[in-house]
């Protein structure tokens, strides 16, 4: 049982130093959407197969619907990184461009779990109403922060 709990540790350390590599320090948000990717998914095809709607085509739609949205964020932090080094090389003061990817992957996150807290609706679970209405306040206040409307007092950060 040692032998197991060990091997099992230097895969997940294998796994979480791949993941860190390639994702960086904040990883573990880009996994954790890909777990409301897949949760979006199966609670979405659970709701189909409860209305008789299932089909393999309409699963096959929504995974590359999943995918796409990976791509358009990879999309984001390409754009926010490669304005950000341009802009040291023209002496322009670009620095906040990294923030439109984390802008969009914001938004995914949330619309992935608002997506997901609609379809256990559909199943007849019900949801705290707070949390729903704090999942709108949190999109309001993504787009405001995209579009640069936050208060002084949100905008910035007074441990840095």
């Amino acid at each position: 049982m040692s032998r197991l709990m060990e091997q099992a540790n230097i895969i997940g350390g294998a796994c979480i130093m791949v993941l860190a590599g390639f994702f960086g320090q904040y990883w573990f948000l880009f996994l954790g959407f890909l777990a409301l990717n897949i949760a979006d998914w199966l609670s979405g095809w659970q709701v189909a197969v409860m209305n008789h709607e299932s089909s393999s085509s309409k699963g096959a739609k929504g995974v590359l619907k999943k995918v796409w949205y990976w791509v358009i964020i990879g999309i984001a932090f390409f754009i926010g990184f490669s304005f950000e080094e341009m802009g040291r090389k023209l002496n322009l003061p670009l620095g906040f461009m990294p923030l439109v990817g984390w802008f969009v992957l914001a938004n995914y996150l949330v619309n992935e779990i608002r997506s997901i807290m609609e379809n256990l609706v559909l199943m007849g679970i019900d949801i705290p109403e707070f949390f729903i209405k704090g999942l709108d306040v949190s999109a309001r206040l993504i787009e405001r922060g995209a579009n640069g409307e936050l208060p002084k007092e949100m905008g910035k950060n007074e441990n840095h």
